[in-house]
């Protein structure tokens, strides 16, 4: 039987065997001669002190036009926030291990201030590693890998310079890895691109010059702006060379983009007074290929003109969010470029919209989601406010003005009586838990997602709010989820406001939600960006 003095003994010899390895690794990359990096490594080390370096790299990645990389961006410094302080308040005052002595250190590796804190675990590979691990759950390889080689450069120059032990940062790592990796727990990661069964070959001609494309531009896309004079006075249906302003705008860049691309292609840009819904249908007649610039709102008209002239749709994100661009793996317009040359066309679910109702409106679609109750007013509120306060403020003023004076609706929902206070109808499974949920795995699953909070004479305003910013709405009051076909309203108090892709309709009397599977074709990229 072993005694508690040799479980002890055997304790500590484990650790003095591997204090004796630990030292010895050190002694070996401090006796390493490597060309050039004496040079490299010793700033790279001080670069990122405090996280400049990853913070540096995540402001880039924050002001690109990617939705993958902003993700990447933030989920990264997520991951530093939270083991940053695992380290360096937790971990070094538990720990309490002296820096190694630097005298076989080369003096021309040492660049730094000798560190006074703690020397286990390395706060420098524990940032490095969360921040990588981040960004690798979100961005493109092209991203990640060098970010990740980055980070083990990072993790190495903290022993070549002789400010860790091997040790302390492989334990640096590996908290930094669990942090990032944990960000998941109330975040959770979205698949680059949702997936689709039903991709076939083009039927029609793709050009290399656009010729047969018809793409139409929403000059007023994903801004709230006033409409500047030259976009009112453009004429429909005549080529519009880009950069005619002192600044070009978005949608200025992506003309001069499609225009060197697609030389033969028609161009047609659409300014505030011109009717978007005419355009795209005059467009979609003639069109061997629709393509759309714009947001979410332009996309879901430019599927409506498609879908009835039975043409292939391009999307080109433009907007704000452009969800569904982006479901389909298309963040940018050489991506719908390459998209288009590379010919592969996915056929996906269109959600619909009819009633039967006096004055109803029996033609609405949604490709992404659609919404009634406080969402919706929040959404009209907010597009009253826009064009004087810009978006983001006039959002937040909604929002409040919506959670002090919305009130339920009394409705019929698939022959029950609720009183609803918000609800969310998505076109497919959506994976993530929020009021407004962004991404799903496929965009041809036949069902519908159908999300509500329904409420008795109070709502629960201030714990729903809460829920719904958190992104854990499933924990309001009254919360109710399933899936299914389809989905059947009675408005008992006459037009139902309905938010779909970002726009604004109202519906009246029998309101019936249901899907159109794999009615929409759409160009894809082949493989995943």
């Amino acid at each position: 039987m072993i005694t508690e003095p040799t479980r002890a003994g055997h304790g500590f010899g484990v650790l003095r065997r591997l204090g004796k390895i630990d030292r010895q690794a050190f002694d070996s990359v401090a006796a390493a001669r490597l060309p050039g990096l004496e040079y490299v490594l010793p700033r790279l080390s001080r670069f990122a002190d405090h996280g400049v370096l990853w913070f540096t790299l995540a402001g880039a990645m924050a002001v690109s036009r990617r939705a993958r990389l902003r993700r990447a961006a933030l989920r990264g410094a997520i991951g530093i926030a939270v083991a940053s302080p695992a380290v360096n308040i937790i971990g070094k005052q538990a720990f309490r291990r002296k820096r190694p002595v630097v005298d076989l250190v080369p003096p021309i590796r040492i660049r730094w201030k000798l560190p006074t804190s703690h020397a286990f675990p390395s706060g420098h590979s524990a940032s490095a590693a969360a921040f990588a691990a981040g960004v690798a759950m979100e961005a493109p390889r092209v991203v990640a890998a060098p970010v990740a080689v980055t980070a083990g450069a990072v993790a190495f120059s903290r022993v070549y310079t002789g400010a860790h032990y091997p040790g302390d940062v492989l334990a640096g790592v590996g908290i930094g890895v669990l942090a990032g990796i944990g960000t998941r727990l109330v975040w959770p990661a979205r698949p680059p691109v949702a997936h689709v069964s039903r991709r076939t070959t083009v039927p029609v001609e793709i050009t290399e010059d656009g010729r047969g494309v018809v793409v139409v531009v929403n000059d007023k896309a994903g801004t709230a702006e006033p409409e500047s004079r030259k976009s009112r006075s453009k004429r429909a249906g005549r080529p519009v060379p880009p950069g005619r302003g002192l600044v070009p705008g978005r949608a200025d860049l992506d003309v001069a983009v499609l225009s060197r691309e697609f030389p033969a292609a028609e161009i047609i840009r659409a300014g505030q007074d011109e009717d978007l819904d005419k355009l795209l249908n005059e467009a979609a007649e003639r069109a061997a290929v629709l393509a759309v610039v714009g947001g979410d709102g332009t996309i879901n008209a430019g599927a409506r003109a498609a879908l009835k002239h039975d043409v292939p749709l391009l999307p080109i994100p433009g907007g704000t969010f452009d969800h569904f661009a982006r479901a389909l793996g298309i963040e940018t317009p050489m991506d719908a470029v390459t998209a288009y040359r590379q010919g592969c066309l996915a056929r996906v679910d269109v959600g619909s919209i009819t009633s039967r109702g006096d004055g109803g409106d029996g033609g609405l679609i949604f490709l992404n989601t659609a919404s009634f109750g406080a969402y919706a007013e929040l959404l009209e509120r907010r597009r009253r406010l826009e064009t004087r306060l810009g978006k983001w403020p006039a959002l937040a003023v909604a929002a409040v003005r919506t959670l002090r004076h919305s009130r339920p609706l009394d409705m019929v929902v698939d022959g029950r009586k609720r009183r609803v206070w918000m609800a969310f109808v998505g076109n497919g499974m959506y994976g993530s838990r929020g009021a407004a949920p962004t991404w799903r795995d496929r965009l041809d699953d036949g069902r519908l997602d159908v999300r509500m909070i329904t409420t008795g004479r109070r709502v629960p305003r201030v714990r729903a709010l809460a829920a719904v910013l958190a992104g854990h709405l499933h924990i309001t009051p009254g919360y109710q989820a399933w899936h299914g076909g389809s989905l059947e309203l009675i408005a008992t108090e006459g037009d139902l406001r309905l938010a779909h892709d970002g726009e604004l309709s109202s519906v009246r009397g029998v309101v019936k939600f249901a899907k159109k599977a794999g009615s929409l074709s759409v160009f894809c990229p082949r493989t995943p960006s």
